[in-house]
Formats: C-alpha cells, sequence, structure tokens
C-alpha cells in the first residue's frame, strides 16, 4: 500500500515536475530574448541620438582641415609685417587656435582618423617651419609665395586627411 501510494504521488508530481521544468526553460529563454529586444532598442536610441552629434563633428573637422590647408591659410592670413619670423609664427598660431577650438571632436572619431587629422596638421607645421628655415626666404611674402609654390603641384597633408575624413563618414551609413 505505501509503494502504491508513493507511486501515485510520483505519478501526480512528475507532470507537475516536467510542466515546472518546461516552464522555467520557456521563460528563462523568454527573459533573455526580452533584455536582447531591449538592449537593441537602447543602442537604436542612442545611435539616433549620437549620429548627428558625430556627423557635425566631421564637419567640424573638415571645416578645421580646410581652414590649416596651406592653399587657403595663405590667402586667408596674410602678413601684417614684412618680418619672417612674425608670419611664420602667425601662421602657427592661427593653425593652433583652429586646433583647440576643435579639440574636443575627437570623441566623436575613431582614434585613426583624429591621429591623421593631428599628423596633418603637424605636416603642416613642419612644411611651414622647413619653409621659414630656408636661406633664399628672407621675409614673410617670399614665405608665402614658396609656400604657395610648393603646394601648387603637390597634394597637401589637409586634402589627404579630408580623403579619409569623407571615406569614415560614409562607412556611417
Amino acid at each position: 500500500m505505501e509503494i502504491e501510494q508513493a507511486i501515485s504521488y510520483v505519478a501526480y508530481l512528475l507532470p507537475a515536475i516536467i510542466v515546472g521544468v518546461i516552464a522555467h526553460y520557456f521563460f528563462k529563454g523568454h527573459t533573455a530574448n526580452e533584455e536582447g529586444r531591449r538592449r537593441y532598442l537602447i543602442q537604436k536610441e542612442a545611435q539616433k541620438n549620437i549620429i548627428p552629434l558625430r556627423l557635425q563633428a566631421y564637419e567640424h573637422l573638415t571645416l578645421f582641415l580646410e581652414r590649416i590647408d596651406p592653399n587657403k591659410l595663405l590667402i586667408r592670413v596674410k602678413p601684417y609685417s614684412d618680418e619672417l619670423q612674425k608670419y611664420e609664427n602667425l601662421l602657427i598660431t592661427n593653425i593652433d587656435k583652429e586646433f583647440e577650438h576643435n579639440l574636443t571632436q575627437q570623441i566623436y572619431v575613431t582614434p585613426e582618423c583624429w591621429n591623421l587629422i593631428k599628423a596633418a596638421k603637424n605636416a603642416t607645421f613642419n612644411i611651414i617651419r622647413q619653409s621659414a628655415m630656408n636661406e633664399k626666404i628672407d621675409n614673410a611674402d617670399k614665405l608665402r609665395e614658396s609656400l604657395l609654390n610648393h603646394f601648387m603641384d603637390e597634394v597637401t597633408p589637409s586634402q589627404k586627411a579630408l580623403v579619409y575624413v569623407k571615406k569614415e563618414v560614409s562607412e556611417l551609413f
């Protein structure tokens, strides 16, 4: 009798245990699916908010690269005296101010893009300094003329960086 009673309890409990195990796996899968869906929706919402900020950062950096492009910089920033050193410092200061103004944009772009932008800035600095050290150049107008001639047929560091920025922006879409 006890064995029959034990068997009858097991017969009643077995379906309940099976239903409980199945329900556990079902709810576990459902909960994981809902968590993934919730994460996806949060990420989608974040992307909707971050893409305009990233595009704006790329716009600012494009403007920066255009403004430090020697061909445009030399036309925009004219020497106020004949002294070579003062004009060299004026050009470098102008580039530095532009860079500092756009420093915060680095958080929205990839490290490779930011490094390339810094490299374009430093390369422009070096070209200006090297041209200013040329013994044939003894005043601001000659420096300006030399730099314009130098970049007439050559791709500027800014133009090289700008190509990369455009490529990176196209990858956003």
